[in-house]
């Protein structure tokens, strides 16, 4: 049951309305269903025939020719002009239109070749990297790879007379007019949907409505709202910036005038005018649904250890934490303090953030509503009352950087260690390779790393997580983090990748083995500060390390740990903070090699490594 109210909303109401909007659509636009037909405008180079395309993309050649009437005899197929190739268009990970084919390896491949080459630049090079964990240059002939094509099934709020879509990658010598008078479509409506493409650039993806295979534009079929024209074409942080700005604005300025439109709002039966409203996880209400139908509750939660985020009162929160009592703190960070909290007779930690950082608290739900995994600390839930809140599950043991230098907390085992790298490296693993786009955390540290009960760890602290861009090469970006784990091409150029989050990983490794903190004070009477890396590197870098090793082992472990396995995970350490972020391995790797020393033997198989494409560089002395 919906309520409709006709009276002025209160600011935060509003506020929660966004919020829904946000996490049910997704940030950068989202979608619950895709499309039967898509078009990929497939550009034939010297020495392509359909025989070839048709291969490619798994249609038959009969099917392909419905979509190119002007190719009069198959086996003559004219270079350097465009043909229209079918495929499905899905919705991938709830997140963007797409298609992903698999491509069989020949000797002599890359990820650029493929991107560029096999397929026309209809993806691009960094996409069927992200996608798959070979590196580039070492893909072995004859494996299959993922290589994800956008699509886009139309945008009802530009045009519902269009309904097909060509997938256009553009060339030197295209421009909108061009485009516009080869699709036999304006080009006032190709900019809408288009709207951040420069169509004279000579590269990227624009979508075009294009025409059955009767020679018509089919009508839009009505579904859930996707990410549509330009926007597919960026998965763009412009994209959730306007959004996230703009669910600023109407906030700060309902906020201060106490005045607003009349408006109908969606409310929850029963709920008071304090109460917050739920994390809808998992609803996959569209745009649509949430702006013109029902937004049904979900039944009232009695515990919080459910999968279901809950619906939490501001008074509920203020009981649980003795009114957000000062000796509940269990920790403090750059964007609120978090409180033990007894809620619901169960443990949690309850995050209170200020209202400046809507941005990092909306980031933290669009990730920990969409990804779950063991090793990803668990959200319960959240409510926006005066400040933002974020309730997460209560993890025993603290942080990871209380284990290795604070007072009161046993010192870790060597063993505990690696199983501790090892769970972590499996959470980011998970961010990086299992979800399409992938996410990048942009603040890894050993305080973000949690320990349980069990010495097992939770990575933590999603409010800097991005979203990958899709077609470009990394993402560029105001400078965020922490020093001490930040790489260099990060610090410098605010160039972002996943690589990012392995280099603040082989830090964090640095800090398992010496205990020490990522900048580490010198003995110089100057009192300079080094970076843990350097340090390692300069002992690395010695002909026989082992033996100056030990003096920088945490002195806390004594003798108890084998100096061999030190020694690996130094140099894992040592390949992760590698200059060249191509350099650095693939957190899939990471986690085989931490797999390899956490074994029971604890043996270091050379072989091992090259049959799981795993550190090939490492062993090979770079």
């Amino acid at each position: 049951m919906t309520t409709h109210s006709t009276t002025k909303p209160k600011p935060h109401h509003l506020f929660l309305l966004l919020i829904q909007l946000l996490i049910s659509t997704g940030v950068k636009g989202g979608c619950d269903s895709g499309c039967d037909l898509a078009l990929a405008s497939y550009y034939i180079a010297e020495g392509r025939n359909l025989t070839f395309i048709s291969n490619l993309f798994g249609k038959p050649t009969s099917e392909i020719l419905k979509y190119n009437p002007s190719v009069k005899d198959p086996n003559v197929i004219e270079s350097q002009t465009r043909i229209n190739v079918p495929f499905s268009c899905e919705c991938l990970n709830g997140e963007f239109w797409g298609h992903t084919f698999l491509y069989r390896i020949q000797h002599g491949d890359t990820y650029k070749v493929i991107a560029n080459t096999s397929f026309s630049n209809l993806t691009t090079e960094d996409w069927v990297s992200r996608v798959n964990s070979y590196p580039s240059t070492q893909i072995p002939d004859n494996v299959n790879v993922n290589v994800t094509i956008n699509c886009s099934c139309g945008n009802r709020h530009v045009s519902k007379h269009y309904g097909l879509f060509l997938t256009y990658p553009l060339r030197l010598g295209d421009d909108l007019q061009g485009v516009a008078a080869e699709s036999g479509v304006p080009a006032e409506l190709l900019v809408r949907y288009n709207p951040t493409s420069d169509f004279s650039s000579g590269n990227g993806l624009v979508f075009v409505p294009a025409k059955d295979e009767n020679g018509n534009f089919p009508p839009m079929k009505l579904r859930s709202v996707g990410i549509s024209g330009g926007a597919i074409a960026g998965i763009a942080v412009a994209g959730a910036s306007v959004v996230l700005v703009l669910a600023l604005v109407l906030y700060v300025g309902l906020h201060r005038r106490r005045k607003v439109a009349e408006v109908s709002l969606l409310t929850l039966p029963g709920a008071s005018e304090d109460q917050c409203s739920p994390l809808y996880h998992g609803l996959g209400n569209s745009l649509d649904k949430a702006s013109e139908s029902s937004v049904v509750a979900s039944p009232r939660m009695t515990g919080i250890t459910v999968d279901k985020s809950v619906e939490f009162s501001y008074g509920e929160l203020d009981k649980a934490t003795d009114g957000f009592s000062v000796a509940n703190i269990i920790g403090q960070g750059g964007f609120g303090s978090v409180y033990y909290a007894q809620l619901r007779n169960e443990k949690a930690a309850i995050k209170k953030m200020d209202m400046q950082a809507s941005n990092e608290f909306l980031a933290e739900l669009k990730v920990l509503t969409h990804v779950h995994h063991l090793n990803l600390v668990r959200l319960i839930g959240y409510c926006v009352e005066g400040s933002l809140f974020l309730v997460y599950e209560y993890i025993e043991n603290g942080n990871l950087s209380q284990h290795l230098r604070g007072s009161g907390r046993d010192s870790l085992t060597w063993g505990a260690r690696v199983q501790i790298a090892l769970d972590a490296a499996r959470g980011l693993e998970y961010i990086h390779e299992h979800t399409v786009p992938v996410y990048i955390h942009r603040d890894i540290k050993s305080a973000n790393i949690l320990i349980d009960k069990n010495f097992r760890a939770k990575v933590a602290d999603f409010g800097l997580t991005k979203l990958t861009e899709y077609g470009s090469s990394s993402l560029h970006t105001r400078l965020v983090g922490t020093f001490g784990y930040m790489p260099p091409e990060y610090a410098q150029y605010g160039d972002v990748s996943s690589k990012v989050d392995v280099y603040a990983f082989g830090v964090v490794l640095y800090e398992l083995i010496s205990g020490k903190e990522a900048i580490v004070k010198t003995n110089d009477p100057e009192g300079e500060s080094k970076g843990l890396v350097a340090l390692f590197e300069e002992v690395l870098g010695l002909s026989d390390p082992k033996e100056d090793l030990r003096q920088l082992v945490d002195p806390r472990l004594g003798d108890n740990y084998p100096l061999d396995s030190v020694f690996k995970v130094s140099q894992l350490a040592k390949a992760c903070t590698h200059e060249n972020p191509q350099l650095r391995p693939s957190m899939r790797s990471i986690v085989v090699a931490l797999m390899t020393l956490s074994s029971a033997t604890e043996d270091w198989d050379v072989g091992s490594f090259y049959e799981n494409q795993a550190l090939v560089h490492l062993m090979s002395g770079r």
